[in-house]
């Protein structure tokens, strides 16, 4: 595991560790495929793992990924009733993402 760079983004309202050529699915970005995204660094590790450089509150965008797709997550059924009042409700729905290969860690 020599020369293994990881370090933790924030997308989306949530933190994602991640490591270089690295693929990962995120809250949907508008971008389009084969797009280059940089991604706001929070804390970074070094090659080896001894050295923890952290932000305060960010490094700034250190991070590099490439857009691979753009699609929908599976459904996800929503039933809603109430007894006696003759109340039924059934909705989907399929939560937008983004799959992104992480292609540098600076």
């Amino acid at each position: 595991m020599k020369n293994m760079k990881i370090a933790i983004i924030k997308t989306g309202g949530k933190q994602y560790k991640v490591k270089e050529k690295g693929v990962l699915k995120i809250e949907k970005l508008n971008a389009k495929d084969g797009d280059v995204v940089k991604f706001e660094t929070l804390l970074v590790t070094n090659e080896d793992g001894s050295e923890i450089n952290l932000g305060k509150p960010s490094l700034g965008e250190k991070v590099e990924g490439k857009i691979l797709e753009q699609g929908k997550g599976d459904k996800v059924s929503v039933v809603k009733y109430k007894r006696k009042v003759r109340y039924r409700k059934n909705v989907g729905h399929r939560q937008p993402f983004t799959k992104v290969e992480i292609t540098a860690i600076a």
